[in-house]
């Protein structure tokens, strides 16, 4: 991303910053979704930066900005660990959910898959496919179906048979409309009268900017995000979007999406996201 690489070089070069140095300093941040308060919070701390610490100076800053809290997953010592996956159509939020279901058996440990996404078919079908391919079982309902039938199937499934993990995929229409917002907090009311829910993961595009923000707002609110999955976070998406998710509201990026393929997913790690910032 290099957001700040012309700005350190030019601090070290002890050459003279000019205000249209500012400028298209303010514009790169403000390009890379990071959003208008976190740009000035920035700005204030790069202009206090000396040429002799200018890339631990702004290091410490970015990472001050990400969230405390751990990235490790959530899980269910004693039973199924039960996974949601919500998101707004077009996040990848099925995609995430069958690369999770694949890293989770990579690992070593199975996992059940529930298509609760019952309103779109091909979120369905994606699934099955999926499943087929990596060998990992997928619980399904009838098209137009209740989606809390669904994962509750996928629960009872998942602890008559032992798994380790039941990843549950849901709806994700209209993400600023109270039904849908219903329709998940009913998922999770029907899935925790069986087993709790240990981790509820929103998947954030990378590209969407400010409106990813709003986004996890409207989720959190509904249903208790406990981590993000930032996908599409490839050479064109800037990334901005997760400083600013963790700095406003405090939920971790846990996972990153970065393609289509089944490998294409990997744990976030703060410190590569902040030099690759740098870079």
């Amino acid at each position: 991303m290099g957001l700040f690489s012309k700005f350190i070089a030019k601090i070290k070069g002890e050459n003279s910053f000019a205000p249209a140095d500012w400028q298209e300093l303010e514009s790169e941040l403000l390009a890379s979704d990071i959003g208008p308060t976190l740009t000035r919070e920035l700005l204030e701390s790069a202009r206090k930066v000396k040429s002799e610490n200018a890339e631990e100076a702004l290091i410490a800053t970015l990472t001050s900005h990400l969230s405390t809290k751990s990235r490790l997953p959530i899980t269910n010592p004693v039973g199924t660990t039960v996974i949601m996956v919500v998101g707004v159509n077009g996040t990848g939020k099925t995609t995430s959910v069958a690369k999770l279901a694949g890293h989770i058996k990579g690992s070593g440990a199975s996992v059940i898959v529930a298509a609760g996404d019952t309103f779109r078919a091909a979120a369905v079908e994606q699934l099955q496919t999926w499943g087929a391919r990596i060998g990992v079982e997928v619980i399904s309902g009838k098209a137009q179906g209740d989606p809390a039938s669904v994962a509750f199937d996928g629960i009872k499934q998942a602890r008559e048979k032992n798994s380790k993990y039941l990843v549950i995929d849901t709806a994700g229409r209209l993400h600023n409309k109270s039904d849908l917002m219903n329709e998940l907090e009913k998922v999770k009311r029907v899935v925790e009268k069986i087993s709790p829910i240990n981790e509820v993961l929103l998947t954030i595009d990378a590209t969407t900017g400010q409106n990813g923000l709003e986004q996890a707002k409207i989720f959190a609110a509904a249903v208790g995000v406990t981590g993000i999955i930032l996908t599409k976070l490839d050479g064109s998406a800037r990334g901005g979007i997760a400083l600013a998710i963790e700095s406003e509201l405090e939920i971790p990026i846990k996972w990153i999406g970065t393609g289509e393929s089944q490998g294409d997913i990997s744990p976030f790690d703060p410190q590569t996201y902040i030099l690759g910032i740098l870079a």
